[in-house]
């Protein structure tokens, strides 16, 4: 035990040695009174003490003391009465009163009637049917009869302040009510500390110690001059505990983004960009999806006000996929059978995905193609746990002589791979691409498939207008499922609700791990 103190003690910072010999004098001395004998500051006396705490040394008692007095608000109401006793005492008289003629009232404003309204009801003093205003029996028995916060506000207005420590059951009851009413009651608490040794600092105290200058750090002069030699150091305990450091990182969301944008990236891929406000045209026609198509609705679909309608491209190519739409044009499809509207694909929308970048890609030409593109998409979902209306999308893009279904079966095979999952591969059905796939992955932890991506081969109904005519291979997934499963997420919203303790958990080399 002997050796346990005096490492204790040597580890003491003088700082607490001299709080400890203030202590020895008078356990009763304050803070205050502490730092005054000392000539150490308040702060310093509390940090010294808050150690010593720590160290099972000395215990630190707090006791808030709380005051309590009347607002000139609260000052004018204990005065003139609370809104809804004075409106009470028409009542009582008038047994009724209709909601027109409350405004009428002396000496009320709309904003005191409408208040008073709500504690009559509240109080059980009054009733309100079909905008008259009644009486009850217990607003009738209340007449010579104070509550609560009215016996409380009578008692204030005679005292500066009134200490919590005084208060009855019923003043505290009356408190509450005033306290949740705006502005009528002012608090004022004062803190204060005290400190008791316990057995392991009296224990310090009967070993003794020497209050004397340590050294925390050296300069150069006294290495140069070697006087070094001649300070003394306090040991430290290298087996301390040391407080948590929470250094600023990226957004775990984030950092996905960046990883997989960075998979593409090694895999060869260039990177595209589009913009958040799309035209219907790229959106939906020219991924030959028809105009009445109920993913168009208002319900699935964000239109935009300002602008209401975005400029269309050349003639030429807004024809053909016009033609292809109604007809089939030179696809040998038969289309959709209806009159195409250029007004409709004029309309402003939030995207809805981010495959309208692929077709804008592919209708510039200049083949080979080999893109990606990552982004947020906007749908009119309802919030739950697992769908949010705005979420992010990542969408592949491949079109050359040769492509064909195995290649992109082996591109994403590669892709999977390299974010370390197990892919297998189910039929799907896509608007716009045929054949078509869904992805699913294997999660271990779980033992189950989970469905993480779709893709396809684009449909010649979506190449042909473009004026292309080779094939392309196309796939996307959500970022946000995936970000799910790495951090093990049941709901969806956590990626966004700014949970600091949870932003903080999440280690920084946590995240996709590549091969």
């Amino acid at each position: 035990m002997s050796e346990d103190i005096n490492k204790t003690i040597n580890e003491l910072h003088i700082y607490e040695k001299k709080l400890l010999k203030e202590l020895e004098i008078n356990e009763n001395t304050s803070p205050e009174e502490i730092a005054e004998n000392t000539g150490l500051n308040i702060k310093s006396v509390m940090s010294a003490a808050g150690s010593l705490a720590s160290k099972g040394i000395i215990i630190v008692n707090k006791d808030v003391k709380e005051k309590f007095s009347l607002t000139e608000n609260g000052r004018k109401y204990a005065e003139k009465g609370l809104p809804e006793r004075r409106i009470l005492k028409v009542l009582q008289e008038k047994k009724e009163l209709a909601m027109k003629d409350l405004s009428n009232l002396e000496d009320f404003d709309k904003k005191e009637v409408n208040i008073s309204i709500g504690w009559l009801i509240r109080k059980g003093w009054a009733n309100m049917d079909k905008g008259v205003l009644t009486i009850t029996d217990e607003g009738e028995s209340t007449k010579d009869k104070l509550g609560e916060d009215e016996s409380l506000l009578n008692t204030l207005i005679d005292k500066a302040s009134l200490s919590r420590e005084v208060f009855d059951e019923g003043m505290n009851k009356g408190l509450a009510a005033l306290i949740g009413r705006k502005n009528l009651i002012a608090e004022n608490k004062t803190v204060s500390h005290s400190f008791k040794l316990t057995d392991f600092g009296r224990e310090i105290l009967a070993t003794g110690f020497t209050i004397q200058e340590e050294a925390t750090q050296l300069t150069h002069q006294q290495l140069k001059e070697g006087s070094w030699k001649d300070l003394k150091y306090r040991p430290y305990d290298i087996n301390a505990e040391y407080p948590k450091f929470f250094p600023g990182k990226e957004h775990p969301l984030r950092r996905i983004i960046q990883e997989i944008r960075e998979i593409f990236l090694n895999m060869g891929f260039t990177e595209d960009k589009g913009d958040y406000l799309e035209s219907a045209f790229w959106n939906f026609d020219s991924l030959f999806q028809p105009q009445d198509h109920a993913a168009r609705e208002m319900q699935d679909t964000f239109y935009v006000k300002n602008p209401l309608t975005c400029d269309l491209p050349d003639d030429a190519l807004v024809q053909r996929v016009a033609k292809t739409h109604e007809d089939g044009g030179n696809t040998g499809s038969e289309g959709w059978n209806y009159d195409w509207d250029k007004d409709i694909a004029r309309q402003s929308v939030l995207r809805t995905h981010t495959t309208g970048i692929s077709t804008q890609r592919l209708a510039k030409g200049d083949l080979p193609i080999k893109m990606f593109s990552v982004g947020r998409v906007f749908r009119r979902e309802t919030f739950d746990y697992k769908h949010l209306p705005e979420f992010h999308q990542v969408e592949g893009l491949v079109a050359a002589p040769g492509i064909n279904y195995q290649n992109l079966l082996g591109t994403l095979k590669e892709f999977y791979k390299k974010l370390g999952f197990e892919v297998r591969f189910r039929p799907a059905y896509f608007p716009y691409t045929y054949l078509s796939t869904e992805c699913e992955i294997y999660l271990e932890e779980k033992e189950s498939w989970i469905e993480l991506g779709g893709c396809g081969m684009f449909r010649p109904e979506v190449l042909e207008p473009l004026g292309i005519d080779t094939p392309a291979l196309a796939f996307g997934l959500g970022i946000e499922r995936l970000a799910m499963i790495r951090y093990d997420l049941s709901d969806i919203r956590m990626l966004y609700k700014s949970d600091i303790s949870w932003l903080r958990e999440v280690p920084l080399d946590e995240g996709i791990k590549f091969e």
